[in-house]
């Protein structure tokens, strides 16, 4: 086992909200926002590294109008009883109504073994208990449940989103109660926009964690941590704990800034690592939102001796050791 392992950062450059899935094939699925939001790619390698010169195959463009025809956002790709399923946000304009966008969550699905062949099929949106903002939806199975974790906004809660959990009745549909488990309260949570958005699930050592990212997306991004026992009912708030503190965020002394919308995987050794996107300068001409450099960057993930996952500082660009 190598633990000196690095990796030569940015892994994929101008790609925000990164998802990197290690199959059982052995191969890395890599997917994430493309800097014009006009489509989704999708593209795989034997290695991490391998993911950066990976060609990448357009699974699907949007639309000229409608639902589906502007800002789509951070997919993530996942396998589900034998199926593939692309989750991301979209919306019907890039305009915004008292601050927020108009996305909604919707699905892909691929029935080919090989998810860079067959076709993307659209299921529709994933409906909510609000028609209301909603993206950066994600999925974890647990104890024959599967789950759906997202953002969106509740009208009658301030602020831009709020995370959610609900069971799924299939890839594409949610079933029964809808339960809010965190939302902005903490002075970091709130810089620029009350945020909690792009959750990620980590299973280990008998817990569940769920990483979120919160404020705006310049300098402020940072990642928060959720953490619930596996053995709880996860559809209870109750059940879900909030680190007080970020987890991982800007390091102005290795020159890396905002660092959030994570996911994990693990390496060819099954070692933890964190896939992430960060900015290598502070200050952004016009809106954060638009700047394109927002690079995908890998680092290993370590794990304190009380069982909770060890973020560290973003590191350095180019041949980053941990």
């Amino acid at each position: 086992m190598n633990t000196n392992r690095e990796y030569t950062n940015p892994l994929v450059e101008q790609r925000a909200d990164p998802w990197v899935y290690k199959h059982t094939d052995g191969y890395y699925y890599f997917t994430a926002s493309v800097p014009e939001y006009d489509r989704i790619e999708v593209r795989r390698a034997l290695t991490i590294e391998g993911l950066r010169e990976a060609q990448p195959v357009v699974a699907w463009r949007k639309y000229e109008s409608g639902p589906l025809s502007a800002n789509i956002w951070a997919p993530e790709i996942h396998y589900i009883d034998g199926k593939w399923y692309i989750y991301f946000a979209a919306a019907r304009t890039t305009e915004t109504k008292e601050g927020l966008f108009d996305h909604r969550m919707y699905a892909l699905e691929n029935t080919s073994a090989d998810p860079l062949q067959g076709e993307w099929v659209e299921k529709g949106q994933i409906k909510t208990a609000w028609e209301s903002f909603a993206l950066d939806g994600t999925s974890f199975g647990h104890k024959g449940v599967q789950y759906y974790v997202w953002a969106q906004k509740d009208p009658e809660i301030g602020g831009n989103s709020n995370l959610y959990i609900s069971a799924m009745e299939n890839g594409w549909t949610l079933k029964g109660p809808q339960t809010m488990i965190s939302s902005p309260e903490y002075p970091w949570e709130v810089i620029g926009f009350k945020v909690n958005e792009g959750a990620a699930v980590l299973k280990r050592g008998g817990r569940i964690f769920v990483s979120f990212s919160a404020s705006a997306t310049d300098h402020n991004y940072c990642l928060g941590l959720l953490t619930a026992d596996e053995d709880s009912d996860l559809l209870d708030a109750a059940s879900w704990t909030k680190h007080p503190e970020p987890v991982f965020q800007t390091s102005e002394e290795n020159g890396q800034y905002g660092p959030g919308h994570n996911s994990f995987t693990v390496d060819e050794n099954g070692e933890d690592v964190l896939i992430y996107h960060a900015r290598s300068y502070k200050e952004i001409t016009g809106d954060p939102l638009y700047d394109p450099n927002r690079h995908t960057r890998a680092k290993r993930l370590r794990w304190n001796a009380d069982g909770t996952p060890d973020f560290g500082v973003p590191v350095k660009d180019s041949l980053s050791k941990f």
